[in-house]
C-alpha cells in the first residue's frame, strides 16, 4: 500500500456561512481551476484529501466540502437540515463565498448525489462532475437495509451508542484518510448521526431521471462491482442518461484511495479536457 500524503499546510482551512449553518472547507493547490469535492454519508473531507493532493500536484485548485452534519461543519440536529437537495444549496453558496462563477464539482457516494442535484438545478455553475459510485435507483433497498437499522440503533439505543462513540474518540488517529474518516464518523453524537440519516432517508435521493437526462456537464462516472450500496448497474444507467458522460469502473471502492494512480490519472485527463476549448476537447460531442 502506497503511503498517503498527509494533508499539512500549506493546505488551508476555511469557514463560511449557508442558510444560518456554519460550514468547513479545506483548500489544497492553488490553480486557476477549482475542483469542489464532497464525502459519503457520515464521513468528511479525509476520505478525500488523497485525491486533493494528487490534482493539486498536477495544479489544480480542490476544495474539499464538509456537508452540514459532517467533519468540522456545523451540526444540527434537526433532519430538514439534511435533505441532499439542501445540501446542493450549500454548494452553490461556497462557490458564491469562494467568488467562483464555475467549478468542476463532484465527490463519493452521498457527495456525488449532491454535485447531480447541483447540476440539474444550476447547471451554469458546474464546469464538470465527477461522480463516484452514485447511489441511484437499484441502490434504495441495500441503502434502506444498510441505513434504517442504524437509524433505529442510534435513536433507540441512544447511551450505549454515545459510550461507543467516546471510545472512537480517544483512538488515535492513522494519517490514512479514509480509515480517519471512518472513526471520525463513529465519534459522532448518536443524535447527530439520527439527524443527518433522518434527513437522507426521507428527502430526495437523485434528480429525476427526466432532470438528469438534461444534466449537460461533461460528467465522468466512476463505479465498482463490490458493494450493494453502489451497484454498477447505477453507474453504468447514469453514464448512458447523461449525455456527454463516459464510464470508467474500478476494482473496487478502495482502488483511489489505496492504489489510487489509474483512476487519479483519468480523473486528470477528464479534467483537463473539460476545461480545455471546446473545439480541442477530445470529447466534444459524445
Amino acid at each position: 500500500m502506497a503511503p498517503e500524503p498527509k494533508a499539512v499546510p500549506p493546505y488551508e482551512v476555511g469557514h463560511f456561512e449557508s442558510g444560518g449553518l456554519g460550514l468547513s472547507y479545506e483548500i489544497h493547490g492553488h490553480g486557476r481551476r477549482t475542483v469542489v469535492l464532497m464525502h459519503g454519508i457520515l464521513l468528511d473531507a479525509h476520505v478525500n484529501r488523497r485525491l486533493a493532493s494528487d490534482l493539486a500536484n498536477l495544479g489544480y485548485r480542490v476544495v474539499l466540502l464538509d456537508l452540514p452534519g459532517h467533519g468540522r461543519s456545523e451540526r444540527p440536529r434537526r433532519a430538514s437540515f439534511h435533505r441532499m437537495d439542501a445540501y446542493a444549496l450549500h454548494v452553490e453558496a461556497l462557490l458564491d463565498h469562494l467568488g467562483l462563477e464555475r467549478a468542476a464539482v463532484g465527490g463519493v457516494s452521498l457527495g456525488a448525489n449532491v454535485a447531480l442535484f447541483l447540476a440539474a438545478r444550476r447547471p451554469d455553475r458546474v464546469q464538470a462532475l465527477v461522480v463516484e459510485m452514485p447511489v441511484l435507483e437499484w441502490a434504495v433497498p441495500a441503502a434502506a437495509m444498510t441505513f434504517v437499522p442504524l437509524l433505529l440503533t442510534v435513536h433507540f439505543a441512544r447511551r450505549p451508542a454515545r459510550v461507543v462513540a467516546a471510545a472512537f474518540r480517544r483512538a488515535p488517529r492513522s494519517g490514512f484518510g479514509p480509515l480517519d474518516s471512518m472513526l471520525n464518523a463513529l465519534s459522532s453524537d448518536p443524535v447527530e448521526i439520527a439527524a443527518v440519516l433522518h434527513g437522507i432517508l426521507a428527502g430526495p435521493v437523485a434528480p429525476t431521471v427526466a432532470e438528469r437526462e438534461a444534466i449537460t456537464a461533461p460528467t465522468l462516472v466512476i463505479g465498482h462491482r463490490s458493494d450493494r450500496i453502489h451497484p454498477f448497474h447505477d453507474a453504468e444507467q447514469l453514464s448512458r442518461r447523461l449525455p456527454h458522460a463516459q464510464l470508467v469502473e474500478a476494482s473496487s471502492m478502495l482502488e483511489l484511495r489505496v492504489r489510487p494512480g489509474r483512476i487519479t490519472s483519468e480523473i486528470a485527463t477528464f479534467l483537463d479536457d473539460a476545461w480545455a476549448p471546446p473545439s480541442a476537447r477530445r470529447h466534444a460531442g459524445s
